[in-house]
């Protein structure tokens, strides 16, 4: 894979100064932890960062940040002329055509579920798999919209699902499969997966695994125009379509809201340019008229929070030239970064059961100086070394750090390295219990062999339970 290439933030007429007051305002912050950063101007790499034990070349859970994957696979099958954006989504499922009746459902146009707007006003996904578990477009179709196609905006992972399967059904393979001679490849993106459901069939709205430099060189791409590196990859017309506002989506009641400025072809428009964006931080912030990208991975439920540090440190300091006293202070900045971790005494070697858990399956912790050992009810055991004052180097996606935090409390941090989520163990020494919280909850499986399972490619096709949206 050919890096990007890298240059001092001066020397693309940035204030590195701007970039340090936006690290500053998200990083160490009450329930912001970022995880990874890279932000680009005029194609060259001018800041990155990656949080310990998150590292450049893993693979991420992008979540919903999949959603603009599958526009530029709905892009490349619209230039093939596979997809029509002007034809009903029932005619691509031929099987379903006697069972669909309802004028509204026949009445959903390929544009509408590109753009969230197939006219039914709440989150759908859970009807559908409710009413056809095995098949969801089935269940899609079969719930007419209560609003009306092309003008009712509602965010329904379903809308994104349904294009995805078109695109399979019209390529004969998995998005992974079209997208990596079009664009993984090309563009040096490494090995992405996606998780499925059903079997064979990537889920198109959530659950694409990606690095951080591909989201970045995603958002390159877009900026300059579906062009990379001298060739016309993705057509124009289609980065112009689904970069614009296809549907309203905002009622006026939080103008500054930036879920509110309209939705595109699976992308987000921003006060300031547009974006993909996934649960808890996923982040592409495209911005064309700064010649900019900004990736980012994170553990956050207040995105909002992160957009605004963004307009108001980084847009600023792309209108300001820089210094090298400047990037050499981002250099220092951005070196040795590290999740918070538990601190205090070392751990005594114990045994805990479960009080009460929100990891599926955990029953027992067995704790020494130098590991933590997870046990599940199906006979299951995950032993994690431990490092004092350090995260030590991720077996799978999995890594814990632990601290004997005061004389009656062990708390273990189990970090999943592949997503965006850490589990808060607490174990108390006079009961022998542990009670285990979520920072943020997995919109997928939730045992620790299902979570880690998506590392093994054997087991990709079942870590996603397509009831959780």
């Amino acid at each position: 894979m050919t890096a990007l290439p890298r240059s001092a933030p001066s020397a693309q007429a940035t204030d590195a100064g701007g970039v340090v007051a936006f690290l500053d305002a998200i990083d160490g912050v009450a329930g912001v932890e970022p995880h990874s950063l890279m932000l680009l101007r005029h194609g060259e790499v001018i800041a990155e960062g990656w949080w310990d034990p998150y590292r450049r070349d893993d693979v991420h859970q992008l979540y919903s940040l999949s959603k603009s994957f599958t526009s530029t696979a709905a892009g490349f099958a619209w230039a093939d002329k596979l997809l029509d954006l002007d034809a009903p989504v029932v005619s691509y499922f031929p099987e379903l055509d006697a069972e669909i009746t309802d004028p509204r459902s026949r009445s959903i146009l390929v544009r509408h579920i590109a753009s969230m707007s197939a006219g039914h006003t709440t989150e759908q996904w859970n009807r559908a798999v409710e009413t056809d578990f095995a098949e969801p477009v089935r269940g899609f179709l079969l719930d007419p919209p209560d609003g009306t196609p092309g003008l009712t905006f509602a965010y329904s992972q379903s809308t994104t699902y349904v294009l995805g399967a078109i695109i399979q059904r019209v390529t004969g393979g998995s998005l992974i499969e079209y997208l990596r001679p079009r664009l993984f490849e090309p563009l040096g993106m490494g090995e992405p997966f996606w998780l499925q459901h059903p079997p064979g069939r990537d889920i198109g709205f959530a659950g694409l695994h990606a690095t951080t430099d591909a989201v970045a060189r995603l958002g390159q791409l877009y900026l300059r125009g579906g062009a990379w590196e001298g060739q016309q990859l993705l057509a124009p017309e289609w980065v112009a379509e689904a970069t614009r506002t296809q549907v309203e989506n905002g009622d006026g009641s939080n103008p500054d809201s930036d879920w509110a400025q309209g939705y595109g072809f699976q992308f987000w428009m921003s006060r300031h340019g547009y974006r993909g964006d996934g649960a808890y931080g996923q982040l592409c912030v495209v911005l064309p008229e700064q010649d900019a990208v900004l990736a980012m991975t994170a553990e956050t439920v207040d995105m909002q929070f992160v957009l605004d540090a963004a307009w108001t440190h980084l847009l600023p300091a792309f209108e300001r030239p820089g210094s090298a006293a400047a990037d050499a202070a981002l250099g220092e900045r951005l070196t040795g970064l590290q999740l918070p971790m538990p601190s205090g005494d070392e751990v005594p070697e114990a045994e805990f059961t479960v009080a009460e858990s929100a990891l599926r399956k955990l029953e027992r912790i067995s704790l020494t100086p130098d590991a933590v050992t997870l046990h599940e009810e199906d006979g299951v055991a995950t032993r994690l070394p431990l490092t004092r004052g350090a995260w030590p180097p991720p077996i799978g996606n999995l890594t814990a750090c632990a601290a004997r935090t005061d004389a009656e409390t062990v708390m273990v941090h189990l970090q999943f390295t592949q997503a965006p989520h850490k589990l808060l163990i607490r174990c108390d020494l006079r009961t022998g219990t542990f009670e285990a919280t979520w920072r943020t909850v997995p919109l997928m499986a939730r045992s620790i062999t299902a979570l880690a399972a998506i590392a093994d490619p054997a087991d990709r096709a079942t870590a996603w339970p397509p009831r959780r949206s």
